[in-house]
């Protein structure tokens, strides 16, 4: 029964050309940024996506060069490269305890676990720690955004996933990552 692996080979090798041809064609047209909506004032409502006709501007202040930008009041990410203009920005749903303003590096990373809230988590990024509680870039592997459950400290900054794989991609160990206000 030799044929049927020659299948699944030639299968895989086929769909690995696919997506490697998709990925080079994605890559050669525009780079649209990602949006979500800001929190419902409804309590204990998860945001939902809504639309943005322009990318925020980079903040002033958030330094040069390729580097991760994470406004607190804004909830929202910049992939910044190294000629300083934004790639990619997005909106995000912070944790309970947030870094304070200043300049991190990325100093690990995983590809999956559960979050301290119990959620399936993966494209986590660690960049800072405060009070006990690391925190990290992640997006849930079901695409939830929960609020984070009442009563715990949770430093995991959420996003969409295709943010969440964006960032996986750009913010390798020793990236840049500046918190602004």
């Amino acid at each position: 029964m030799p044929a049927p692996k020659v299948w699944v080979t030639g299968l895989t090798v086929g769909a690995i050309a696919a997506v490697t041809l998709l990925a080079v064609q994605a890559d050669k047209g525009p780079h649209p940024t990602a949006t979500a909506a800001r929190p419902s004032a409804s309590a204990g409502a998860s945001p939902a996506p809504s639309k943005s006709t322009a990318p925020a501007a980079v903040p002033e202040g958030s330094g040069t060069g390729r580097r991760v930008v994470y406004s607190l009041g804004q909830k929202r990410v910049w992939l910044v490269d190294a000629s300083d203009a934004a790639r990619r920005t997005f909106t995000v749903w912070p944790g309970t305890v947030s870094p304070d303003p200043g300049t991190y590096a990325v100093s690990s990373r995983n590809m999956a676990t559960t979050g301290s809230d119990g959620v399936q988590i993966e494209n986590i990024i660690y960049f800072a720690a405060k009070s006990g509680v690391s925190i990290a870039f992640s997006n849930a592997v079901d695409g939830s955004s929960p609020p984070p459950a009442e009563g715990k400290q949770t430093g995991g900054v959420r996003m969409r996933a295709a943010d969440g794989e964006a960032l996986w991609t750009f913010g390798e160990t020793g990236t840049t990552v500046v918190v602004v206000r």
